[in-house]
């Protein structure tokens, strides 16, 4: 049931982004998509965290520190967000390397900064 709910967040999260992406286009600094998503997401009752601490494990379980997620919903969902032409190798790298140190299973990277929107998900086990 777990992943039905989590299926369930993407497609919130997804729909979200374009309904902010139809109205505000590209153009705006990262932050701005991030406060707007926040405030839509919680606006349908979602539990969203802005710029969340989360621990950054090394693979024997040792705290290496913290990173900061843009978003993290529901306490299973790290969203990372980007304003720019496109998408690049290291915006996916940085969002696989939080997902495996900070174990979380399920993360969305969404850019806004392109004419066309971007998102995609991806998923690391543990």
């Amino acid at each position: 049931m777990e992943w039905e709910h989590i299926n369930q967040l993407c497609d919130v999260v997804r729909e979200t982004s374009f309904a902010i992406h139809t109205y505000h286009r590209n153009g705006h600094l990262e932050k701005i998509y991030e406060n707007a998503l926040a405030h839509r997401l919680r606006k349908a009752g979602l539990e969203v965290e802005q710029q969340h601490p989360l621990k950054v494990y090394d693979e024997d379980g040792t705290i290496l520190g913290d990173y900061f997620a843009d978003l993290f919903v529901e306490g299973l969902l790290i969203v990372e967000l980007k304003a720019a032409k496109a998408v690049s190798d290291d915006h996916v790298a940085q969002l696989l390397g939080y997902l495996r140190s900070a174990r979380v299973e399920t993360g969305l990277l969404i850019n806004f900064g392109s004419q066309k929107l971007f998102v995609k998900k991806y998923l690391m086990s543990i």
